[in-house]
């Protein structure tokens, strides 16, 4: 399973529509969750429109929370959007079987049996989250809160049986020509999430399309600059077909 979490504290302002670029992402099999955070006031009602529109579009969650609720958020989302994932693919798999019918169709003992199978396979599939996060100038005070969060994510990623990933980039880049930079690359190690942005120089541009677009890439590669590299998550239909074993 592939997810994008991006975390950002306003509307983008540069480049292709970032709802355009989750939409992109869902075909792709990877799901885009948004958190819009806060310190004091609010995003407004643009931003907020566009935080929920983001998620919409690319099948996931969107929250706006203050920075103390930044960890459990995040930690939230991760695991809701993945057994939603789960339970989709599923659902496809009983509806195969019953035809019309739906899982509340299925005798006690069967749709127990179901609903433990989603347990296990929320635990046990691969999972890969690519951390977006909004550098430009307003998130500075805000970073050490999304540090922090990262931590604690990574934390409880390593308590699932199956393998977790984590990869984090930030946007903009150094310089125009970067629209998301790589500070991260995947990785299950909770050892290597230390001082990822306390060298970073603030900018005043918002690319968050172009910044989705970019993280899409390093999925499809495994590097940002195009080569091609290993592939952690299979094909959804695989992974629909081993589901299908379990249900049937």
């Amino acid at each position: 399973m592939k997810q994008i979490l991006l975390i950002t504290d306003g509307c983008s302002n540069v480049g292709e529509s970032p709802v355009m670029a989750a939409a992109h992402a869902l075909q792709e099999g990877i799901t885009v969750n948004v958190v819009g955070v806060i310190d004091h006031g609010t995003i407004g009602d643009l931003g907020s429109r566009e935080i929920a529109d983001i998620a919409k579009a690319g099948g996931g969650l969107s929250r706006i929370v203050g920075t103390p609720q930044l960890a459990q958020t995040m930690q939230m989302m991760t695991r809701k959007t993945v057994v939603q994932t789960i339970q989709q693919a599923v659902n496809k798999e009983v509806k195969k079987i019953l035809g019309d019918g739906s899982l509340e169709e299925l005798p006690p003992l069967q749709r127990s049996q179901v609903v433990n199978v989603v347990d296990e396979l929320t635990e046990t599939s691969p999972l890969r989250i690519a951390l977006l996060i909004d550098a430009s100038a307003s998130m500075k005070p805000k970073l050490a809160a999304v540090e922090e969060a990262i931590r604690d994510l990574a934390l409880s990623l390593e308590a699932r049986e199956g393998t977790s990933e984590i990869a984090v980039f930030h946007f903009p880049g150094r310089n125009s020509s970067e629209n998301a930079e790589l500070d991260m690359d995947w990785t299950s190690n909770v050892s290597g999430v230390r001082s990822l942005f306390s060298k970073l120089r603030m900018r005043g541009a918002t690319p968050t399309g172009p910044a989705i677009f970019k993280v899409l890439e390093h999925y499809r590669y495994d590097t940002l600059d195009g080569h091609h590299g290993r592939r952690m998550i299979e094909d959804p239909d695989e992974r629909e077909g081993m589901i299908g074993g379990y249900v049937v």
